[in-house]
């Protein structure tokens, strides 16, 4: 009889053990599924995973210098990539490209850079300000802003030049500016800007105030305005097409953070969200 009890209590024993084993791998698994953080589910093509690739764990602030014309665009995104990386801050710092290089190049604190053109971009890498090479990740033309109703009946470039209207365009050395500049020579229409901006919102902002009767931007600015502006295309705007790069910056103070989001940037998700703002793929 003894010899039957200790054979039931070491099979009770081993039966126990089981049952625990198979618990634990029932926990594993149901956490290899469980790709919440933070109690969201991570965007689609976001791991939950808070890490570099290289297994370092991602935190802290990340400051993107980032044209100006990329504002509703890199905003989502960076609430994205905050909601996939809980320990990360992302903060922006939208102007013209121009002024961004310049302010990269006298030594501003930041992570990282996005360029409209690719001129401003060199001006980065030439005084080895950018880590790598920079990688375009979009393109953008322009279009003539006006009132709903285009109440001035402007219907190509050439109509800029009437008596009394007012056009408002980009500074020449921002990359709307520039475009503009391009634009307007294959179009061979010349006029005088009732006011030069240093960046493409200011120059919208105008139009949507009431201050100016057009204004020369980007198709994304006017599509981003909603139905306080309507974009009139003209065959010139093919003359004129600027290419957007990113890359992570040298002094960068969040380097592992930074070459995150730009990985971000270029990933399926971030191609969904510039296609979706109205930008071409570069």
């Amino acid at each position: 009889m003894g010899t039957v009890r200790a054979g039931r209590a070491v099979s009770a024993a081993l039966l126990a053990g089981a049952l625990i084993a198979l618990a634990g791998c029932g926990g594993d698994d149901e956490d290899k599924d469980d790709t919440k953080v933070g109690g969201a589910t991570p965007p689609a093509g976001v791991g939950g995973s808070a890490s570099a690739g290289d297994g370092k764990q991602l935190k802290g602030t990340v400051t993107v210098f980032a044209a100006a014309s990329l504002t509703e665009t890199f905003s989502a995104l960076g609430k994205q990539f905050e909601a996939a990386h809980p320990s990360v801050t992302v903060k922006f710092n939208y102007l013209g490209s121009s002024a961004l290089a310049a302010s990269i190049n006298q030594g501003a604190p930041a992570d990282v850079f996005a360029s409209a053109d690719e001129k401003n971009m060199k001006l980065v890498t030439d005084a080895k300000n950018a880590d790598g090479t920079p990688t375009a990740f979009a393109k953008n033309t322009l279009q003539i802003a006006v009132a709903p109703g285009n109440p001035k009946n402007i219907k190509s470039l050439a109509d800029l030049k009437q008596g009394g209207l007012k056009v408002a365009q980009c500074a020449p050395q921002v990359p709307c500016g520039a475009a503009a500049k391009t634009a307007l020579d294959a179009a061979g229409v010349k006029f005088t800007p009732a006011t030069l901006e240093q960046d493409v919102k200011a120059a919208l902002t105008k139009l949507t105030l009431g201050e100016v009767d057009a204004a020369l931007v980007y198709r994304t600015d006017v599509k981003a305005a909603g139905g306080k502006a309507v974009g009139l295309d003209f065959p010139e705007s093919a003359q004129a097409v600027n290419t957007y790069p990113i890359v992570p910056l040298a002094k960068a103070p969040n380097a592992d953070a930074a070459k995150a989001f730009v990985a971000f940037v270029l990933s399926e998700p971030g191609r969904t969200a510039l296609t979706a703002a109205g930008f071409q793929a570069p």
